[in-house]
């Protein structure tokens, strides 16, 4: 590790946080890593994560937080905040921002995350809108299918998609594997019409990609579209400007050429339906997996707000979540752009 590296684990604002010991605090649940020898190769080169360090690294982020932020009602257990730090490459000033990002965008979208728990959601785990294919790629990342041709406006929001994909991500999330690792996201815009697409809107569209770039403990690692009509051209119009050049580097567009997706992810791995040899698509399982989680979702998610914890404003949020008014010349555009692509 340089020099650089390891001055973010030692920085004057970690080191002088001796007067935290006089704060009350429960102690912290126990950390047991659960990664391979090989996972554990690949933090030490890609995340610069040092077993070794680990802890010292995670109760580093605690004191921050119990100096910084006092008042904000979050889990500091360790393999809670180890999320942040191998999210952000173990900088310590990073993982607190994003750590504070991510408690931002729950209070700030509450239509999205308040009451996150599968069974509010089993309309849209039925539809088959999305789901995570029972295979990893070579690189060992998770694949979520999102398929929005599912989705019947006419029977929800399109605000109950995103709490499904957010509570996907939140389940695999808690697995040091996918940590580490990272996912990739499969989306099919077959039969997507024009009708469909306007729901996705820039104000949406900006909140969205700003809690996943900005506000989640995840590193996607490729975004793979097939099947994408020509409206997509407008959708992709609207979500390019908000995407930072990592991210938008890592989309894909296949359209209906699954020979080209299969460079990127093989048939051995992808189920029929994209020209894969693993069987038919299945919900079923997902399902079952997020259906099993309930409790979870129901403490971490389900539990009234503190009201100190309304230091965490507009102020503090993510480039990528504004105002509804702040949309409204974006949203005349976007219909414009949409409507041009036929």
């Amino acid at each position: 590790m340089s020099e650089e590296s390891d001055s973010l684990r030692t920085s004057p604002s970690v080191a002088s946080l001796s007067e935290n010991e006089l704060l009350p605090a429960p102690e912290p649940l126990g950390y047991v890593c659960s990664l391979t020898e090989e996972l554990v190769t690949k933090a030490k080169e890609e995340l610069q994560e040092k077993p070794e360090w680990r802890l010292r690294d995670v109760q580093a982020l605690r004191d921050m937080v119990r100096k910084e932020y006092p008042n904000l009602s979050t889990s500091l257990d360790d393999a809670f905040l180890l999320r942040f730090l191998r999210a952000r490459k173990f900088d310590y000033d990073r993982a607190l921002q994003l750590l504070v990002n991510y408690h931002s965008c729950r209070r700030s979208w509450p239509e999205v995350f308040n009451n996150l728990k599968p069974s509010a959601l089993k309309d849209v785990l039925a539809s088959g809108f999305l789901t995570v294919l029972p295979h990893t790629d070579p690189r060992g990342c998770h694949i979520l299918c999102i398929r929005p041709d599912r989705w019947i406006p006419s029977s929800y929001p399109i605000t109950e998609n995103i709490r499904a994909i957010y509570l996907t991500l939140e389940k695999l999330i808690q697995s040091e594997e996918t940590q580490v690792n990272g996912i990739v996201i499969l989306a099919d815009y077959k039969g997507v019409s024009l009708s469909k697409a306007s729901h996705f809107g820039p104000f949406i569209a900006k909140k969205v990609i700003g809690i996943l770039q900005d506000g989640f403990p995840i590193r996607i690692k490729a975004v793979h579209v097939v099947n994408e009509p020509r409206i997509f051209k407008g959708i992709f119009a609207i979500i390019k400007p908000f995407l930072k050049e990592k991210i938008a580097n890592r989309f894909f567009l296949h359209g209906s050429d699954l020979n080209s997706l299969h460079t990127n992810l093989p048939r051995s791995i992808l189920p029929k339906e994209y020209g894969g040899t693993a069987g038919e698509l299945d919900i079923t399982a997902w399902n079952e997996v997020l259906l099993a989680s309930e409790e979870v979702f129901v403490r971490e998610f389900c539990q009234p707000v503190p009201a100190c914890d309304s230091i965490l404003g507009e102020a503090l949020l993510p480039e990528g979540l504004t105002s509804d008014a702040q949309c409204d010349d974006s949203m005349r555009a976007m219909k414009s752009q949409l409507y041009s692509c036929y």
